[in-house]
């Protein structure tokens, strides 16, 4: 990418190709250099399709909160934006919805997750890392993502929605292919949809003839008995419930795990206290976002950034990795440093957006460190830092495995 590459709508086709290229190989060093060129830039997005890439931290707060810019996909250009293909029964979600529909049904759901109801599972989550650890091999190597960031959150958000265990799936290969498809064989995200739509509609049935104390009988009560979501809103609630809820938690752990390897000061730091850990986990979010794009957004009328005026309709991404390391709001924005204020990252959105799991992705990732930690006082990775192999993805920054010995 030149230094000089346009970022207004003249920009060629090729170098948009290119920039999207780039921040999925690079992207913190992409980044770097685009916000230096300018606050918004036309690029190919997750789609293929033509997008504005705003990088700059205040634009992209203020961004995240702006009412003008709609996740309805009904305000998109015709033509303009392709994005993943659901059924309508997964497609009615709130990040699909602006006011007031996403009020409607963030207020049903928003109980499920308030940090004191999230507290009441520490001891839970807990157990269940604890058990995660005792399984693996007594000398490794192992890979720390299959053997461990990613059950553990699908074990809690299953515990959540009250999935018995002997019919929880395999989500994680559902869910990469739908975060980070092959272009090659589109036919694997289809069936991975249809997979998760039969899925969760058996899942659903089963509760309606048994319900339990659980949120997807709350759900589904709600759904029947007060008429306050339709079959397929029902369907997609707990489609994100279950997507939104693991995949982005797995990232994390898995990033965070990475990070701290790569810092022995730091690492040391938080060995010797404990305390650091909640600030450590807004630190680490803010250092290696697993989400590095927010939910795409359309401008219901034009939008200024920085002096770069978005059309309406147009597709706008607002670069929560770029915010994340502008110098301008964060001090030595490149060096992960735990005892960092914990204030300002993104990485959980902000506004109305803001996460409903926040409270819980944030006590799994600081169980999760803290039972690694303290079983294995000699984990290391077990391949130099850049053999890591992560996913090819411009909308999720995370690890196809995490090899470590201890």
């Amino acid at each position: 990418m030149s230094s000089h590459a346009p970022a207004g709508p003249q920009a060629p086709a090729d170098q948009a190709a290119d920039i999207a290229a780039q921040l999925a190989v690079d992207p913190h060093a992409a980044y770097a250099r685009l916000r230096e060129e300018g606050p918004a830039h036309r690029i190919a997005g997750t789609d293929g399709r033509p997008a504005w890439l705003v990088t700059r931290y205040e634009d992209v707060r203020r961004g995240l909160a702006d009412a003008r810019l709609s996740l309805d996909k009904r305000h998109a250009l015709p033509g303009n934006y392709a994005g993943m293909q659901l059924p309508p029964a997964l497609d009615a979600n709130l990040l699909n919805m602006d006011p007031p529909d996403h009020t409607r049904i963030r207020r049903l759901v928003s109980q499920a997750f308030t940090p004191q109801r999230v507290e009441r599972l520490r001891d839970p989550v807990r157990r269940t890392a604890d058990l995660l650890l005792d399984a693996l091999p007594a000398e490794g190597p192992a890979d720390l993502v299959a053997a461990y960031a990613a059950p553990l959150p699908i074990a809690v958000i299953c515990d959540l929605l009250g999935v018995p265990a002997s019919e929880r799936r395999d989500f994680r290969s559902w869910t990469d292919a739908l975060v980070a498809p092959d272009p090659s064989r589109p036919e694997l995200a289809r069936a991975a949809v249809g997979s998760m739509l039969g899925y969760l509609t058996d899942l659903i049935a089963g509760k309606r003839r048994q319900p339990e104390d659980d949120l997807l009988s709350a759900m589904i009560a709600a759904r029947d008995e007060g008429r306050r979501l339709s079959e397929d809103e029902l369907l997609s609630l707990a489609f994100l419930i279950l997507f939104a809820g693991y995949e982005n938690t797995v990232q994390l752990i898995g990033n965070a795990v990475v990070a701290l390897l790569a810092h022995p000061d730091q690492l040391a730091a938080l060995r010797a206290d404990r305390n650091l850990l909640a600030t450590a986990v807004d630190e680490l979010m803010r250092f290696d976002t697993p989400a590095p794009l927010a939910i795409r957004r359309f401008p219901r009328e034009d939008v200024d950034f920085g002096g770069v005026t978005v059309p309406a309709g147009e597709t706008v991404l607002l670069s929560i990795a770029s915010a994340h390391r502008d110098p301008e709001r964060f001090p030595d924005p490149d060096r992960l440093l735990l005892d960092r204020p914990a204030t300002g990252q993104l990485a959980l959105g902000h506004g109305i957006h803001y996460c409903l799991g926040a409270p819980l992705a944030r006590l799994e990732t600081e169980i999760a460190l803290d039972a690694l930690l303290t079983r294995f006082p000699r984990l290391a990775l077990a391949v130099p830092e850049p053999g890591l192999r992560r996913r090819p993805s411009m909308r999720a920054r995370g690890l196809v495995e995490l090899p470590v010995t201890y």
